[in-house]
């Protein structure tokens, strides 16, 4: 059961600071450079404000989500073994993200990327969960 407190731990991890830092942008931080802001907007949407027409049951469906990708975890351990970092890093990231959703106007986001191009404005939590299914790629890709 090592794994089950890896993925805790990563899971904790990433919640904990993706909050510490949406505290400090919350609490007035902002700071701008010529590609990148650091700047605090909120997203009632999920990726790109999709699905903001949604409005408070968006945040009830991903809970609904969540809790299945759980069950299936739980219902299929092998998973989680394989990819307890995945699953700590996909998870904590979208716990994260939907306890904005219920504590905040919506899901703090504030790195906004505008060199050459404009990018949708994102946090530490998309990144998190960005990298865990990037890995979960790499992985079947190997296979």
């Amino acid at each position: 059961m090592n794994y089950i407190r890896k993925f805790l731990l990563i899971f904790i991890f990433t919640i904990v600071i993706d909050q510490i830092i949406k505290y400090i942008f919350v609490n007035g931080f902002s700071y701008d450079t010529k590609c990148i802001s650091f700047v605090l907007t909120y997203n009632k949407g999920v990726a790109f404000s999709m699905f903001s027409f949604l409005g408070v049951y968006l945040k009830y469906l991903q809970i609904v989500l969540i809790i299945g990708v759980v069950f299936y975890l739980i219902k299929n351990k092998n998973l989680l073994k394989e990819h307890f970092l995945e699953a700590g890093l996909i998870l904590g990231g979208g716990i994260s993200n939907i306890a904005d959703r219920f504590f905040r106007e919506g899901v703090v986001d504030y790195v906004y990327w505008h060199c050459g191009f404009d990018f949708a404005i994102f946090n530490f939590a998309d990144v998190m969960i960005d990298i865990g299914v990037f890995l979960i790629l790499i992985k079947s890709f190997k296979k």
